[in-house]
């Protein structure tokens, strides 16, 4: 006798293709390939969204080749949520793939109330992997994250915490966030003192937003670590959302975002200047936008969010059009 399940949702096999048209970088001097898109999953998974179309998106995302999936103890909404919705269907669809995932967590903006919940105390650190571990139904992540400076806290406390994470097997490998030139210099040193696999900065840097260009892929580069840009897009200002304006829409009209309605206004001269530039390279703006990321020192893969599978697909596009000619990059700096 069958079910009359008609929901159209079936068991996951992952495609036996799904290595054969993504491009893995080299993690700075690590043995860590990944895959030049990676999938960040702080919108779009948390108890607030739906949990089928998280689904249909991860699921998109390995069989496309991507590999590592980025989270963090505080995304959502509310917090958590997103590491226990990933946990959800890591032990649904993904658990037979587990050798094939890499598998990104942090810990350093404020999770729960007093003073143990922020930060980069050696207690909150400690407290924060298992608690991820927890909701992820994992046994470790494959690298850890600090996931901003903490100006009250020695850096020194802060780095043996991460080192022993990896020794109690929890971690494969640590990273740090949000760190600029000196202090990313004096994490690596103090690591490399502990014999810790340190591989990653996660930096936010765009066409837009530059600031890793003053020290920081220089640092980077000779500290032998490799870099993840996030917000590669602006928060949506490099897409062709706005090319024509401010949608009623997008994010930039609604209230309580991380993009304003003028930082959109004072860039759109901008924006359609670049569209052009895309246009005329037979992309859309966020496919060169993250294309001419992955042309930067020191870059190794670029995170990327996505609200739908047709979003994932577009951006993962950008991969079939990497060269720049020295003249699109003057236009690109010129804007």
């Amino acid at each position: 006798m069958q079910t009359n399940d008609k929901s159209g949702v079936k068991e996951y096999r992952a495609h036996e293709d799904r290595y054969q048209s993504m491009k893995y970088n080299r993690s700075g001097k690590s043995g860590v390939l990944l895959p030049a898109l990676s999938l960040g999953l702080w919108h779009n998974f948390g108890f607030v969204d739906s949990l089928q179309n998280g689904r249909d998106i991860l699921r998109g995302a390995f069989d496309l080749g991507i590999t590592h999936f980025d989270l963090a103890n505080n995304y959502g909404p509310p917090y958590g949520s997103a590491e226990e919705n990933f946990g959800l269907l890591y032990k649904k669809d993904f658990k037979p793939y587990r050798d094939e995932l890499f598998i990104a967590s942090k810990a350093g903006f404020d999770m729960w109330p007093g003073p143990y919940g922020n930060l980069g105390s050696r207690k909150y650190l400690m407290a924060s992997i298992d608690q991820s571990l927890n909701r992820m139904g994992l046994d470790y992540v494959d690298i850890f994250y600090h996931h901003r400076p903490d100006p009250d806290t020695p850096l020194e406390e802060t780095m043996i915490a991460l080192s022993d994470i990896v020794r109690q097997g929890k971690a494969l490998y640590v990273g740090i966030s949000n760190y600029q030139p000196k202090e990313t210099a004096e994490a690596a040193a103090l690591l490399r003192e502990l014999k810790v696999p340190f591989i990653l900065h996660q930096a936010r840097y765009s066409i837009f937003d530059r600031w890793v260009e003053d020290g920081l892929l220089e640092t980077l580069e000779d500290e032998g670590l490799g870099c993840i840009a996030f917000s590669p897009l602006a928060q949506g200002m490099l897409t062709n959302k706005y090319v024509n304006g401010i949608p009623d829409d997008s994010r930039a009209a609604k209230d309580f975002t991380y993009l304003e309605r003028e930082q959109v206004e004072n860039n759109l001269v901008k924006i359609k200047n670049l569209a052009k530039i895309a246009e005329q390279r037979g992309q859309k703006l966020s496919q060169m936008a993250i294309a001419w990321l992955l042309n930067r020192p020191a870059v190794a893969s670029v995170l990327i969010g996505a609200s739908s599978v047709k979003q994932l697909k577009e951006n993962v596009g950008a991969l079939e059009q990497l060269h720049f000619s020295e003249e699109e990059l003057k236009l690109i700096d010129a804007n």
